[in-house]
């Protein structure tokens, strides 16, 4: 405290000194610890998610909660948005049949980052490129890129607050095709020449590069930047590997985003006095590290009572082990205590990597959007597919023909299969408009585009996951009474078909085979196989544990 009324103090002496006296061009000393004096949240590689599929038992990445969480950031203090690239597409290039919901997709994305987060500015990566220049939409930051009709802005000063930040974007050479790629770090020496001329007194890169390796890279051999965001590309980590504490990269700090917009670096900087940006551990970090910290006590505690148990132990060794399990006490307890670890002197910021998480609240007015995309894409893709008719099996192979046609023969089965989630498969999506959804619709009804199965504007008998998804087109089974002799349907799958097929890990976060086995074989459909996989959990029972550990609380203004 005493430092800081100093600070005051000199400040006042300057006041008071002589009008003669040249008048610093310095920003005058921003706020005091306690305060931030802004916020900045960074994304990067949404890849035209606006929401996630809610198959999993902790969905990520929603583009009306993040609109929120920014806005209540934005009703506390200067807030500052920014996106290194790759908003756009999810694939690259767009499928035919994909570009009616993917071009909705993008416009969504495009008005709630224009009027809902107010993004100051945006990158450029390949899914923004994946359907041409002419889609890109709007201006982006890449001082070393050239394309004729590609819309770019110069780089710029944004005041925040009472903050000047600095925003240029550059991508590495050989990031990605479909514009001329110039060299990156000339170019980018040059702006941010220019942007401390301006005033900045942060300076933030938006960089895109193939690797992690590339971008640090760039960003060392360019210097003067205070904090890269960076996009990598398909090297983009998901949720569990992200970093959660910045790299330090000669002064300045190297972030990335979660990829699909799941995990959002929410970063609060403290300008203060001259200096470099320091790193300081702020609350979530400090729960992070609590946690890490917690894990070592209890290694520790088995390791010091194995040594405790042996009477030929070195008391030395013991004495050590005890002094390390106490530093590592006092250094939680420390964390707990004062999450904060202020520098004591110059500017510094703290990194929040949040997760876009359910339970977070959700901006209604987005929302709303998303569902009426949901509606609108769902119109587009039905229209656009009324013509296209089910493709034909070859002579001699077999059509789908759905349950009913299995019930005669096999009326114990499908009432077990009556009693399964998979029986509500479609059900699941008509709850959320997304039964025409071609992000969904596959892993929802049986014979997906197979030869005699389903498409998107045909599958009315082919609802929902039925036996032939497991057992294989049944018409010439059906035909023969079941006594064809090459016998057409399988008994039993191959076992890695599940997990090819729809349990992914992005759509299906708790599958384990033998588990989900156990709740779709039982008395009247596979009982002796099912004796075979014997005691332990089901899928459900994974399920229902995931879903407990990750809270089944929606946030306030959140309809999924």
């Amino acid at each position: 405290m005493k430092g800081w009324i100093g600070l005051v103090a000199a400040v006042a002496l300057a006041a008071c000194s002589s009008k003669s006296e040249v008048k610093s061009d310095k920003p005058p000393p921003l706020p005091p610890p306690g305060k931030p004096s802004f916020t900045l949240f960074a994304l990067a590689e949404v890849r035209g998610q606006i929401g996630p599929c809610g198959c999993t038992s902790d969905p990520l990445g929603d583009i009306s909660r993040t609109s929120q969480l920014v806005a209540e950031a934005r009703a506390a203090g200067p807030t500052l948005v920014l996106d290194a690239g790759s908003l756009l597409y999810s694939k690259s290039p767009v499928p035919a049949h994909l570009a009616a919901q993917e071009e909705l997709k993008a416009d969504l994305l495009v008005k709630t980052y224009q009027e809902e987060l107010q993004v100051g500015a945006i990158g450029l990566g390949p899914a923004d490129l994946a359907q041409g220049i002419g889609k890109v939409r709007v201006p982006r930051q890449a001082v070393n890129v050239t394309a004729e009709g590609l819309v770019l802005e110069p780089p710029k000063v944004i005041t925040v607050g009472a903050a000047k930040v600095g925003v240029f974007g550059v991508v590495a050479e050989g990031a990605f095709e479909g514009v001329q790629i110039g060299e990156p770090v000339a170019a980018s020496k040059a702006a941010i020449s220019t942007l401390r001329q301006q005033g900045a007194q942060i300076v933030v890169a938006l960089i895109q590069a193939k690797t992690r390796k590339d971008g640090v890279k760039l960003m060392r051999d360019i210097g003067g930047i205070d904090i890269t965001i960076a996009g990598l590309g398909h090297a983009t980590p998901e949720p569990d590997r992200v970093e959660a504490e910045a790299q330090k990269v000669e002064d300045g700090w190297f972030i990335v985003p979660a990829n699909r917009g799941q995990v959002v670096s929410k970063i609060e900087v403290t300008l203060r006095g001259e200096g470099k940006l320091n790193d300081a551990i702020g609350p979530a970090l400090a729960a992070q590290r609590g946690l890490v910290l917690t894990s070592e006590i209890n290694a520790l505690d088995l390791d010091i009572k194995r040594i405790e148990a042996d009477p030929q132990a070195d008391a030395a060794f013991l004495k050590q082990k005890r002094a390390e399990r106490a530093a590592l006490v006092s250094e939680r307890d420390t964390l707990a205590k004062e999450p904060l670890a202020i520098p004591k002197s110059g500017p510094y910021f703290t990194l929040a990597q949040t997760r876009i998480a359910k339970a977070l609240a959700c901006a209604t007015d987005v929302q709303d959007d998303i569902f009426g995309y949901f509606r609108a894409a769902g119109d587009a893709n039905v229209k656009a597919a009324a013509d296209q008719p089910v493709m034909a099996p070859a002579k001699g192979q077999a059509s789908y023909v759905g349950n009913a046609a299995c019930e005669d023969c096999h009326d114990d089965a499908t009432q077990f299969w009556e009693k399964t989630v998979h029986q509500r498969a479609w059900e699941t999506l008509e709850e959320r408009g997304q039964q025409f959804d071609y992000d969904c619709i596959n892993c929802h009804v049986t014979g997906w585009e197979q030869p005699g199965g389903s498409n998107l504007a045909h599958n009315e008998n082919l609802r929902d996951v039925q036996c032939e998804t497991c057992h294989g087109p049944g018409s010439i089974h059906v035909a023969a009474g079941g006594e064809e002799k090459t016998f057409t349907v399988w008994r039993a799958p191959p076992k890695e078909m599940c997990a090819q097929q729809c349990h992914t890990p992005e759509h299906s976060d708790t599958f384990q085979w033998e588990a989900y086995m156990r709740d779709i074989v039982g008395e009247g459909h596979g009982a002796e196989f099912r004796k075979t996989l014997g005691d332990g959990p089901t899928g459900g029972q994974l399920r229902k544990a995931a879903l407990e550990k990750a809270g089944t609380l929606l946030g306030a203004g959140c309809k999924k």
